[in-house]
């Protein structure tokens, strides 16, 4: 599995982590049933704290993406469940295009970034 952290990204350590995960499964990087990395391997791995790496796992559990079990560690349970409206998965795309309108760039350039995005995520997807 592989993770970065970027020390200059404003979004939370633990929120990097939530969101690479994130991108891992619906890439098709890990897959049902895959074994997570222990929370210490990956804290020391990534030179962070490891009760960031728990905080992330426990997001992704409440998400219900993983299973955790103490003793056997955290399993990618499945992709969000198909129970999820469309007007509750648009909301985090909302925000980031009004980000990139805020910015200034032209309707164009955000449908190539958005384009170049998809492509990049979907292209480990089976």
């Amino acid at each position: 599995m592989f993770i970065t952290v970027d020390q200059d990204d404003r979004r939370p350590i633990y929120q990097q982590v939530v969101d690479e995960i994130k991108a891992l499964i619906a890439g098709g990087s890990l897959e049902e049933g895959e074994q997570l990395p222990p929370v210490r391997q990956l804290a020391a791995d990534l030179g962070v704290n490891l009760n960031t790496i728990a905080t992330a796992y426990r997001e992704l559990q409440n998400e219900g993406l993983i299973t955790v079990r103490h003793g056997s560690g955290a399993v990618v349970a499945s992709k969000i469940s198909n129970n999820t409206g469309d007007d509750e998965l648009r909301k985090p795309l909302r925000a980031a295009l009004t980000q990139l309108v805020l910015a200034g760039l032209p309707k164009t350039r955000i449908l190539s970034i958005v384009a170049d995005e998809l492509k990049a995520l979907l292209k480990g997807t089976r």
